[in-house]
């Protein structure tokens, strides 16, 4: 009977070894970096949700081949309270099921998709904090421009935030708010009448902030139907995803 047991247990664990995804994350900052992880219904929170990377570390972490969710830097985090300024998700390292709080810059990721594909882009429609990327390891695609390529955005977006979208710590700007984050109406969320992508364009809006966003970052999510130059696919079994530049 044990030896039925090991067999089975054996067999999900090498399984389960065999699918998993790996994901490499460094932290290429001037300081500490949180990463918060959050799992899309019905997918677990990997590390239970988040950890601290300090400046020049690196971990590997696995993921069900199906696995779909986001991570995100959380930044100027306290040790004692646990809260960060950038990102937070409830004062706490471990996010477990939490999601950040804008602005945060976003890496998305949908494994084994649609036709079998993995869909992954970064994404400002919730702001930005630090540079970032995510791109695959090998992996096969068609070889077109979002086809198993690096999406990132590694400019310098709050050195020139536009002053009103600006989050300001001792002087410094840590962050730059997205449009919907800071003056919440239909159209720059994209909702109500918006709710659409021929109804939601940012060229109509009284300020095109996305624009802003898009010319620093042009591979990037700048709101919410920006997704005909922002969205990549590959098939791939280990990413690369890394803060900083």
């Amino acid at each position: 009977m044990l030896g039925i047991i090991n067999f089975i247990l054996c067999t999900f664990l090498c399984t389960t070894l065999v699918n998993a995804v790996t994901f490499d994350i460094t932290n290429r900052e001037g300081g500490p970096v949180w990463v918060g992880i959050q799992g899309n219904p019905g997918h677990p929170h990997l590390r239970n949700g988040g950890f601290i990377l300090n400046q020049g570390q690196s971990t590997s972490i696995n993921a069900p081949d199906n696995w779909a969710g986001r991570f995100w830097p959380r930044t100027w985090c306290d040790y004692n309270s646990k809260h960060c300024l950038t990102g937070d998700c409830g004062n706490k390292l471990e996010c477990a099921g939490a999601g950040g709080v804008p602005p945060a810059t976003l890496l998305e990721i949908t494994l084994k998709g649609d036709a079998g594909l993995d869909y992954y882009d970064i994404s400002l429609v919730d702001g930005f904090n630090i540079r970032a990327f995510i791109e695959p390891v090998g992996g096969s695609g068609d070889g077109s421009q979002y086809s198993c390529k690096r999406a990132g955005c590694l400019a310098d977006v709050n050195t020139q935030c536009p002053d009103v979208l600006r989050i300001v710590h001792q002087g410094q700007t840590i962050a730059c708010e997205s449009a919907c984050n800071k003056f919440n109406t239909d159209y720059y969320c994209c909702r109500g009448q918006y709710n659409s992508a021929q109804t939601c364009d940012s060229r109509k809006w009284p300020v095109n902030y996305p624009g802003y966003f898009k010319g620093k970052c042009p591979d990037a999510y700048s709101y919410a139907y920006d997704d005909h130059k922002s969205l990549f696919t590959c098939k791939a079994s280990h990413y690369r995803i890394q803060f900083g530049a």
